[in-house]
């Protein structure tokens, strides 16, 4: 293999993966990571935010998911997490009422509803679940006793809605298991093993990755994309810095006023220093305020 001279661009950093996989003139590439995941056949795929970022009321960029039509009119959301903000469930659940709440306009009739899909490709491990890929879907509960009426099904419906669907893929899991490539959806997940060598290997078995590949190493090459990667990463750096400093203060005003009250309570500043972790110093600087 030979060594590339420069470094590719993360293809699990959210804008990097959106250029990639919404980039104008990849949507088979597109269908061919969908039809992996869903295992079904894929015709045609359309889509629906092509554009790259968008502004909060603050002015701060941030990175839209993928969303995509597909030839029946399902929809569907698929993006790509590499921090654990601990809103999985309720991040999925809101996207997937929106997706659901947008097709109908006021006074139309829900039977034009299509299904819609949640894909959530997490670098990291989010459910206890011994599975790397989970697929969830409204099922129903298990009949309680008192409830029970014999109504001569054979095969009773399990699932309660057929509109909605979530799949999530936890990247370490995957990796854990120590995979052999045996299916298309291997073939995907070797893309995001940030090892080149499987990457390069994947590349040769499938033509789809292999554009995909392409499409990562020209965006790593222009000069104009990396500006915007590590602009948008600059900015979510000081953003994480700022709401650090932000609990940090928080927590500071905490233990201030809390020294404020064991004063009051008349304890020993050596206590109330090992108690809140302020200084002598600091503590006496608040003892001259009360």
């Amino acid at each position: 293999m030979v060594k590339k001279e420069f470094n590719l661009l993360p293809i699990k950093n959210d804008y990097v993966f959106k250029r990639t996989f919404a980039y104008k003139g990849n949507e088979d590439v597109l269908i061919d990571l969908l039809e992996a995941i869903l295992e079904r056949k894929i015709v045609k795929v359309t889509i629906k935010n092509p554009e790259m970022v968008s502004e909060k009321e603050n002015g701060k960029k941030f990175i839209l998911d993928i969303k995509a039509e597909l030839d029946d009119g399902t929809i569907v959301d698929i993006e790509m997490q590499t921090a654990d903000e601990k809103n999985i469930e309720e991040r999925s659940t809101a996207y997937i009422s929106r997706m659901i709440s947008e097709q109908l306009q006021a006074g139309e009739k829900y039977v034009k509803l299509n299904k819609a899909i949640f894909i959530g490709i997490l670098d990291f491990e989010y459910y206890k679940r011994n599975s790397y890929h989970n697929i969830a879907r409204v099922r129903f509960d298990e009949i309680k006793e008192d409830s029970y009426v014999y109504m001569g099904y054979k095969d009773q419906d399990e699932i309660a809605s057929r509109y909605i669907e979530m799949h999530y893929i936890e990247l370490p899991k995957y990796f854990k298991k120590n995979p052999k490539i045996k299916t298309k959806l291997d073939e995907w997940l070797y893309l995001f093993s940030g090892d080149e060598e499987k990457m390069e290997m994947v590349k040769r078995k499938n033509k789809k990755v292999k554009k995909a590949m392409d499409t990562l190493e020209r965006i790593s090459l222009d000069p104009k994309e990396r500006e915007m990667y590590e602009s948008i990463q600059t900015e979510e750096f000081l953003q994480r810095i700022s709401e650090n400093n932000f609990k940090e203060e928080g927590r500071k005003s905490e233990k201030i006023e809390t020294a404020k009250k064991m004063l009051k309570d008349n304890m020993e500043i050596k206590f109330i220093e090992k108690y809140t972790g302020l200084t002598e110093e600091e503590i006496e600087e608040i003892k001259k305020q009360i």
